[in-house]
């Protein structure tokens, strides 16, 4: 395989590793050695060390002395956690679309968005489900103008990419529950209504994190 520009050499490779590791391609606590990379992807060291401090901070892998690098556990304490915090930030991307669209055409994004679940789930396609329910996000960024809220964000997303893949199966059957939740959400923002877009978001965050568990409890 050979990586060429936009990207970076190293998000590229990361990009290759992640998508191993969410997969569950890569197991936890797998090592993942520099030099096999290097020989398998035909890339530099350096590039490879460089993409490790990137999984690093995706919270995809641990780096350890005298170790090396390996990929992270994925605990029940740490789905906890990740979704705890999560939902907080998502309550703070949604107030600030709240406090910040002016007319309608501003919530065209979310507009856009709904329809491509929609078309998804009629699909019954749930990795573009998945992808494009984490649009719903993106397309909030502006809104809240707040370069340290996305890069805490995208850095998660990787790791809250891992957890819905795990649950993938018992995923597949709420795919109509979440375009529900959506709706719901959307309507808390044309409403302006602050508390009822933290209720819809802490009941899909718990749901969601209750379905992981359930998960991690069977394996």
């Amino acid at each position: 395989m050979t990586f060429k520009a936009p990207d970076s050499l190293a998000e590229q490779i990361a990009h290759y590793l992640a998508e191993r590791i969410i997969r569950g391609e890569l197991k936890e606590r797998e090592r993942i050695q520099e030099q096999k990379v290097t020989q398998a992807l035909n890339v530099s060291r350096g590039s490879v060390r460089e993409a490790l401090l990137i999984l690093e901070r995706r919270h995809l892998i641990v780096i350890l002395p005298r170790r090396g690098a390996q990929v992270s556990e994925l605990t029940a304490h740490h789905v906890t956690s990740l979704y705890a915090l999560t939902i907080e930030l998502y309550a703070m991307l949604a107030r600030a679309v709240i406090e910040g669209w002016k007319v309608e055409t501003d919530l065209a994004p979310f507009i856009d968005i709904q329809q491509r679940l929609l078309d998804s789930l009629q699909r019954g396609d749930i990795g573009a489900f998945v992808e494009n329910s984490f649009d719903v996000m993106r397309a909030a960024f502006p809104f809240a103008d707040n370069p340290y809220l996305q890069e805490t964000l995208e850095n998660l997303l990787p790791a809250i990419s891992r957890t819905y893949h795990l649950a993938l199966e018992r995923r597949k059957g709420e795919m109509g529950q979440f375009m529900g939740t959506f709706a719901s959400l959307l309507q808390a923002i044309i409403g302006r209504d602050h508390e009822r877009a933290r209720e819809v978001l802490q009941a899909y965050g718990q749901h969601n994190c209750q379905l992981v568990l359930a998960t991690l409890a069977e394996r």
